[in-house]
């Protein structure tokens, strides 16, 4: 039996990507090992989104490859967004990879893998398009859609994943329903632009019938969304999570300037006034609301002045959280040929000024969740025997902080033991080190029915989805 090792680098949308390589290699009678000097292949599933995840991406690959001195490993695939971009130049400067597939020709890796006599060709029974890999079963990603019609100056996007597509409505149901059987309690949707779900496939469903569908159609508790461009959040989006308690009253929607002249440089479509516009709609609809943003700082052109304008709008709109990243030139975008006249010293500098004033604005955003009752997500136990680490509906997976959960020496005398995937209400105690939260323990809401969600290893009766394709979904 092949047994294969995977590496995933970048973000959650080459972990679901990585998930369907997994399916559909132990499909095929592969198995999986987490320790790459017990492989036979290793897979190294890249990202290319700016130089330091390149130089991430081609380590990972270095090191991998000089496994193969050892004997044990005989192949080294290298896939993914970095290869799609530059696989000309990493073949000739990576000759001890045997095989480099970018996203667009994923669908080879196993007929690659039987052609060299290290995999049977013939399917043994699919465990259903995904298979988890990582550490917190209860949290899944959903991705709705690939690629990216946005032209944003800066992003290497669309080079990278293609035009934008979107999946169909039923195979996202089902598919979610997988994630439901394999013990999800959270699903995070995903794509380059949320909002821009639909609009190709002219079938009358848009993101809110999609959201609809998987309130109706599944039992997961948390339904999140994640990146979505503001031009595409409509008030009748808005109702509808407005409307559903189990869709988090949380998004994700990329700002990346609050210079007018900046936005115009990066080819956005906002502008301070339509920014403003639709932010008041946005809390005005959803009570409540969280929202994080994200911003670039840096960029050619911009000048001090249109730096203080953007921590002058920050101040004004009073973000709950701001993701901060220096300009990165990207070869083959819009950008990069501009002059790339901002010092990096000064973008390091204008990234730790946002930090700093954005640690003060959060600090006044979360004071308004302290002394309430809140229903939180268990994610492990903590450092002690009475604390949980648990996350509230304002914190997304991995970027937002955590919830610290006491359980009162009493209720620990009766025996009470929360679960990772369970959902507790706690009373909100305080904030500490900006942007974690303590919490007291009230009661157990909503427990799932097993503590260790089961990794489906046999077919599941999931309709709607060819699973013979499972490893060229939505190529």
């Amino acid at each position: 039996m092949l047994k294969f090792g995977l590496v995933t680098l970048g973000c959650d949308k080459n972990t679901v990507d990585s998930e369907r390589y997994l399916a559909d290699l132990v499909a095929h009678g592969a198995e999986p090992v987490q320790d790459l000097r017990e492989a036979d292949v290793v897979l190294v599933n890249t990202c290319g989104f700016i130089d330091a995840a390149k130089a991430e991406s081609i380590e990972a690959i270095v090191d991998a490859a000089r496994l193969k001195d050892d004997g044990q490993v005989k192949a080294v695939f290298a896939i993914g967004c970095m290869v799609e971009r530059h696989k000309d130049e990493l073949v000739d400067a990576l000759p001890e990879v045997d095989v480099f597939l970018g996203n667009s020709e994923t669908d080879r890796i196993v007929p690659e893998l039987v052609e060299r006599g290290l995999l049977g060709g013939s399917l043994v029974e699919h465990p259903g398009v995904r298979l988890f890999s990582g550490d917190l079963p209860q949290v899944r990603y959903l991705k709705i859609s690939e690629g990216c019609d946005h032209g944003c100056a800066f992003c290497a996007i669309p080079l990278m994943r293609g035009k934008h597509r979107s999946f169909a409505l039923d195979d996202l149901v089902c598919e979610a329903q997988l994630l439901e059987a394999q013990g999800a309690r959270e699903i995070n949707l995903v794509a380059q632009d949320l909002a821009h779900y639909g609009r190709d496939r002219r079938d009358g469903n848009a993101l809110p019938e999609l959201l609809e569908a998987l309130v109706q159609h599944t039992s997961i508790p948390w339904i999140r969304n994640m990146y979505l461009y503001s031009t595409g959040i409509t008030p009748r989006l808005l109702e509808v999570i407005a409307a559903n308690d189990r869709i988090v009253r949380w998004l994700d929607t990329p700002m990346q300037h609050g210079s007018d002249a900046v936005l115009a440089r990066m080819r956005r479509p906002e502008r301070q006034k339509t920014i403003r516009e639709r932010l008041a709609q946005y809390r005005s609809i959803v009570p409540d609301l969280a929202i994080r943003t994200s911003v670039i700082v840096g960029f050619p052109g911009e000048t001090e002045d249109d730096f203080n304008i953007l921590c002058e709008f920050l101040e004004e709109i009073q973000f709950d959280r701001v993701g901060v990243f220096t300009y990165s030139p990207q070869e083959g975008t819009r950008a990069h040929a501009m002059d790339d006249d901002v010092a990096d010293s000064i973008k390091q500098e204008r990234k730790e000024r946002i930090e700093e004033l954005q640690r003060s604005i959060t600090a006044v955003r979360y004071e308004r969740f302290l002394s309430r009752e809140a229903r939180v997500l268990v994610e492990r136990a903590g450092d002690s025997p009475n604390v949980w680490t648990c996350r509230a509906p304002w914190q997304a997976d991995d970027i937002d902080g955590l919830m610290h959960v006491r359980i009162p020496d009493g209720l620990l005398r009766d025996g009470v033991r929360p679960v990772p995937g369970a959902f507790l209400d706690v009373h909100v105690d305080q904030v500490v080190d900006d942007y974690d939260f303590t919490a007291t323990l009230l009661r157990i809401a909503d427990a799932p029915q097993v503590a260790a969600p089961i990794r489906p290893t046999r077919a599941l009766p999931l309709v709607g989805i060819d699973t013979s394709t499972a490893g060229s979904f939505g190529r």
